[in-house]
């Protein structure tokens, strides 16, 4: 999730292409309504979504299941100073590709994850 149609097609693209499915929500809500219906491997979101809050994905997918919660943000400090739940991993914006998709893998790949 990312409030930047442009941010959201490009992350998209680059995790796609590292061969990770990839579902895109435009508004926490969405992506909210889709934690409940739907299971992920992880999440990426970013803290300010226009007028909706990261902090609300974050903590849906935390309380939803164990996922994996990845925050790329220009406002990671904000975000990392939150109340619990934690991310698990904050990456200041703009973020490099390459170090997103090591990321989300070396994450889907940590002890404990199918």
């Amino acid at each position: 999730m990312d409030d930047e149609a442009g941010a959201v097609g490009l992350k998209r693209a680059i995790l796609e292409r590292a061969g990770h499915d990839v579902t895109v929500c435009s508004t926490a809500p969405e992506a909210i309504a889709l934690l409940l219906t739907e299971t992920f491997d992880a999440i990426v979101t970013d803290w300010k979504l226009g007028e909706d809050s990261g902090r609300e994905v974050l903590v849906a997918a935390k309380t939803q299941s164990h996922v994996p919660v990845v925050v790329v943000s220009g406002y990671c400090a904000e975000a990392f100073t939150a109340v619990e739940p934690q991310a698990d991993l904050y990456l200041e914006k703009p973020v490099d590709p390459e170090e997103l998709v090591a990321i989300v893998s070396a994450l889907l790949t940590a002890p404990g994850k199918s």
